[in-house]
C-alpha cells in the first residue's frame, strides 16, 4: 500500500503533525498512568481502523514493558482478566470517546462517572486529551492511507 499523501514530504502536513505531536508530548509527563494512556491509544486505533497507529502503539508500548498477553487482549478487554478496574474504565471512555456517532449523547454518564472514580481531574483532563489527540492521528493517517509495519520503536520520539 502507497500513502496518498507524504506527511513528512510537504511543509503544511509536516507542521500539522508537529503540531498533533506536540499535544502529544504534552500528555507524556501527565498524571495519567503511562500503561493506562498506551492502552487507550491501542484501542482506539483498533477501532479506528489505523493499522499505522496499531503498529506504531503496539510496538511502543512492548518496548516499554507492557505484555504481548495484555496487548493481544486490548480489543477484547471486557472479556479479559488482566486490566485493572481503573483501566477498564479508561477503555469504555476511549470506546465511547472515539464512537461518538455511534451513540446520539456522545459518553454516557455513567461511562464518566466510572471513570471518575479512578482518575482525579487532571487525570481525567489527560484521558480526554489523549484520547482527542489520538484520534485526530488516526483520522490523518487513515485519510491518507499511511502504511503500517515498518515502524520501529521510539522511532518519532
Amino acid at each position: 500500500m502507497e500513502a496518498r499523501l507524504n506527511l513528512f514530504g510537504n511543509p503544511l502536513a509536516d507542521k500539522v503533525v508537529k503540531h498533533f505531536a506536540s499535544a502529544g508530548k504534552a500528555l507524556e509527563n501527565s498524571a495519567l498512568p503511562a500503561a493506562t494512556a498506551q492502552l487507550v491509544v491501542l484501542r482506539a486505533s483498533q477501532i479506528n481502523g489505523c493499522g499505522a497507529c496499531v503498529d506504531m502503539h503496539t510496538k511502543d508500548a512492548a518496548a516499554a514493558g507492557e505484555t504481548s498477553l495484555r496487548l493481544n487482549l486490548v480489543a477484547a478487554w471486557r472479556e479479559a482478566t488482566v486490566f485493572t478496574d481503573a483501566e477498564r474504565a479508561a477503555l469504555e471512555l476511549v470506546e465511547q470517546g472515539t464512537r461518538i456517532a455511534d451513540a446520539a449523547g456522545g459518553v454516557t454518564d455513567e461511562a464518566w462517572a466510572n471513570a471518575a472514580k479512578h482518575y482525579d481531574e487532571e487525570q481525567l483532563t489527560a484521558l480526554v486529551s489523549v484520547i482527542a489527540v489520538i484520534n485526530a492521528f488516526n483520522r490523518l493517517n487513515v485519510i491518507t492511507r499511511q502504511p503500517a509495519g515498518d515502524y520501529q520503536p521510539g522511532q518519532f520520539g
